[in-house]
């Protein structure tokens, strides 16, 4: 195999095929010499914390996750292979099974991975790497390579393309998948949909609308009539046996509107960000002679609602993303149809922190009550740039702490007087969750006016968009399915219960260390009042010391997205990022240089013109 072959492979794939070679060779070496014992093997696959790797291509020499061919010498020199304990299973026959366009509603925790979109060669895992590994081992989809995480033949889109440690709640991809729908008669199977476990390789199928089997009628009359939801595969269901515990499978949609696509259709994204008050541990009082300090931690939530109310609306947002020549994005306007502050009801707790200053009856009272509590940022949007979220929580932050006033966000959108973005720190990635999709029903007059109205700061653009999908979520098929044992919830309640413990004894710890020492002590005499810088919050666990903090707009300036994108250009032998838009098919120009010359012959074009990455 041609060492280009893997360049599309993830590191579990090629740590597998890495250990089929060791154990092909470990067979070679033993009939080489059949008068030594045999030692044993062939490795065990590594251990994952996920779901196990991803089967290899079948071939007459290769393990399979079935069935291992062991071979052993005897005393006379004879092998004798030992049979597996279980019968390898056979390919799928495609011509067998009828295949339908769904769409498919995901939640996962992205702490764990490197995002949502397959990164070719990554390190760590991605959604989308897991997705693909269900998908094959259910075989609702059977690609000619299955370690080469390729959706391309499957008419795939995806919502979002959220960024490396980054949640989601409501992501949303379409897919053609395998269905229990009955060929048609001019089906060359005549009709034969039937789900055989010889065939459909690690799929698990037992109940109805699973099995891809349809009864009779009781007196052995003509089938019913197939249903397209109770019939069918549970889509759901089947891919949250094989998916790790923090991906799961939310809902499916059965029927999709002509030209659906994830991404396109979708008319309104709806992102939250999360963070805590205060959002650090507030420096106790006492250890400032002066106590100016007592305030340090706590957020000024008014003024951060202020802030966001000021992103609502059309404007150039290029102070507030990261540009990336690849993508040549000329334009950089974007529709708010909201942003706000909000406070998550129930989640307010005083227990860390009963033994600070500031945590004292008194004091809470004066905050406003229980402490900690908890809030998110709450934006939604037509689409939006790489990172756009996470530099405005960003600013909104600095406002949050003092450190800069609400109109720092009316001066970075004003791109005429600020055409220059400043260097400051992004917002951290965990805490923010791809809340929810809308797909709308729109006709073509409705598609075309939206086209020309949702970068027009002039044009009524509708806020209050509803939902059009629908959805098909789990446990309207079966109850059971989502509050029965080992259904959605309590896979779940699982997941949850796991971290609530991490976070209750981290918290009791956090009170115990916190009641230990006496302050009103002092050991040794002070110098003087301790010297501390600025801590500045950016989302995270904790804080960066920064010294004497630099205003936004006094910081380093970076190069205007015209710079970057004639960079770009130019790295890949354009006189400038204008003459390259001119080249007809200029990525599979650049992509042909790349590979050696000419044509690659796909004739494909990725169009990342509208970037919604975060």
């Amino acid at each position: 195999m041609a060492d280009t072959e893997y360049a599309d492979w993830s590191r579990d794939q090629l740590v597998s095929r890495v250990r089929e070679l060791e154990a092909r060779l470990n067979e070679q070496q033993q009939q080489r010499e059949p008068s030594k014992p045999s030692s044993s093997s062939i490795p065990s696959p590594s251990p994952s914390s996920t779901t196990a790797p991803l089967p290899l291509p079948p071939s007459s020499s290769t393990p399979t996750a079935t069935g291992l061919a062991v071979t052993s010498t005897t005393s006379g020199g004879k092998k004798q292979a030992k049979k597996s304990a279980k019968k390898k299973p056979g390919r799928l026959d495609p011509s067998k099974y009828a295949t339908r366009l769904v769409a498919l509603k995901l939640a996962y925790l992205g702490r764990r991975y490197g995002g949502f979109e397959h990164q070719p060669g990554s390190a760590v895992p991605t959604v989308e790497e897991e997705l693909w590994r269900a998908l094959v081992r259910t075989c609702l989809i059977w690609p000619e390579q299955p370690d080469k995480v390729d959706f391309g033949p499957w008419e795939y889109s995806k919502c979002g393309r959220t960024d490396r440690g980054v949640s989601a709640f409501g992501q949303v991809i379409a897919i053609r998948l395998r269905s229990n729908r009955p060929l048609d008669a001019a089906g060359k199977k005549g009709g034969d949909d039937k789900g055989k476990e010889g065939e459909a390789g690690d799929v698990e199928m037992g109940e109805r609308g699973e099995a891809g089997e349809m009864a009779g009628a009781a007196d052995g009359g003509a089938k019913p009539a197939w249903d397209p939801i109770a019939d069918e595969i549970n889509y759901p269901r089947v891919l949250n046996r094989l998916l790790p515990p923090d991906i799961r499978v939310l809902a499916w949609a059965p029927t999709l509107p002509p030209g659906f696509s994830a991404r396109f259709s979708c008319w309104e994204r709806q992102y939250r960000y999360f963070f805590t008050q205060p959002a650090f541990t507030p420096l106790p009082a006492s250890l400032d002679p002066d106590g100016t300090r007592g305030r340090e931690g706590w957020l000024d939530i008014d003024a951060m609602r202020r802030a966001a109310k000021l992103f609502e609306g059309v404007h150039d947002f290029r102070n507030f993303c990261k540009v990336d020549g690849a993508k040549q994005i000329t334009t950089f306007k974007r529709r708010v149809f909201e942003a706000d502050v909000v406070e998550v009801e129930g989640t307010g707790s005083a227990l860390p922190y009963l033994a600070l200053p500031d945590f004292r009856p008194e004091k809470l009272a004066e905050q406003g009550g229980t402490h900690p509590k908890v809030y998110y940022f709450h934006v939604r949007g037509s689409a939006f740039l790489w990172h756009q979220i996470r530099h405005m929580v960003a600013i909104l932050f600095l406002v949050g702490q003092g450190l800069e006033k609400p109109s720092i966000i009316t001066d970075l959108l004003d791109v005429e007087k600020n055409p220059r973005k400043p260097n400051y720190t992004l917002a951290a990635e965990a805490p923010l969750v791809l809340w929810d999709c809308i797909f709308p029903k729109v006709d073509d007059a409705m598609r075309k006016r939206a086209a020309q109205e949702v970068h027009d700061p002039a044009a009524e653009a509708q806020a209050d968009l509803k939902d059009g999908i629908e959805w098909v979520w789990v446990g309207e098929d079966e109850p059971s399915h989502l509050h029965g044992p080992h259904g959605l919830v309590d896979q779940l309640w699982e997941c949850w219960r796991e971290r609530k413990i991490d976070e209750l004894l981290a918290q009791q710890l956090l009170d115990s260390v916190a009641r230990k020492a006496d302050l009103s002590r002092r050991l040794a005499e002070l110098g003087g009042p301790p010297s501390i810088s600025q801590r500045v919050f950016d989302g995270g666990d904790s804080t960066k010391t920064v010294g004497t903090y630099v205003p936004v707009l006094r910081k380093p300036l970076l190069a205007t997205p015209e710079e970057v994108n004639d960079k770009w250009a130019q790295s890949k032998g354009f006189a400038s990022a204008a003459e390259m838009l001119k080249t007809k098919n200029w990525r599979r120009v650049i992509k042909a240089n790349k590979n050696g010359g000419g044509d690659d012959g796909t004739g494909s074009v990725v169009d990342d013109t509208e970037s919604i990455d975060e």
